[in-house]
């Protein structure tokens, strides 16, 4: 084969690989709990924002979680972070209200296959960024393993165990354990639902307790760049919020 000819076929099946690549539709850490052991790709930047609502003992609270990722080469993505603004209903009347503590952190997908999962870790930092009546103690590291199982053509398993370090009010620093267990199923190639048992804080009583949530919600694809969807949560002990409902758009470049 003359040069020319070889160096075009070379051309033209890059561009095919490329293309094929730019099809794969997007893939959220949202709207479930457990996230993705999907990274975003390399050099692409990815958002995944919504407006949430919650109630907790008839109080009210609000806030626009939002996560930016971008991928640094096919198996890494850097992440910020931030529950947005947050408007909080005070047990003594009025509210409290600013913008959230910003988290940074690193997703890892790993490569190797065990037990037929598709596996990533996810470190996080919650940094005391936020407004003063919204703002965290101190900076609360976090470790996160995330693992996926394809079950048939349309019917996914997830689990995410990690580990969190964190404070009270008083100052306190305590490790709380953290873990979700997502069933996913696929109705087309634009339509998915979830259901899922999220534990955000497994901790002793005087660390705050135990929360845990019952989740439920469905995403659409509007196109292979940009999702839709919905998620509500229901409480299923004293500590956790009664009801939440959220709405998200996620799009990426």
């Amino acid at each position: 084969m003359k040069p020319f000819a070889l160096a075009s076929c070379l051309t033209l099946c890059s561009i095919a690989n490329l293309a094929q690549a730019q099809s794969e539709p997007i893939a959220t850490d949202r709207p479930d709990f457990v996230e993705s052991s999907l990274t975003v790709g390399d050099r692409r930047l990815q958002v995944e924002t919504s407006v949430a609502w919650e109630r907790d003992e008839g109080l009210d609270g609000y806030s626009t979680p939002t996560l930016f990722r971008y991928g640094i080469g096919p198996d890494w993505e850097l992440r910020l972070e931030t529950d947005g603004w947050q408007t909080v209903d005070a047990p003594a009347g009025g509210r409290d209200s600013g913008f959230s503590d910003v988290s940074l952190g690193v997703k890892r997908h790993l490569t190797s296959e065990v037990g037929g999962a598709t596996l990533a870790w996810l470190l996080h930092v919650d940094l005391p960024s936020g407004a003063h009546s919204v703002r965290g103690r101190g900076a609360r590291p976090s470790l996160r393993l995330v693992a996926e199982w394809e079950l048939s053509d349309s019917v996914s398993a997830g689990v995410m165990p990690g580990l969190i370090h964190d404070a009270d009010e008083d100052g306190h620093h305590y490790t709380a354990g953290i873990f979700g267990a997502v069933l996913g199923k696929a109705w087309s190639e634009r339509s998915r639902s979830f259901v899922e048992v999220a534990l955000p804080q497994i901790a002793h009583h005087d660390d705050g307790g135990t929360l845990a949530q019952l989740n439920v919600g469905s995403a659409w694809l509007l196109n292979q760049d940009v999702q839709v969807d919905v998620v509500y949560s229901h409480g299923l002990n004293d500590r956790s919020p009664d009801h939440a409902v959220g709405a998200g758009l996620s799009f990426r470049f």
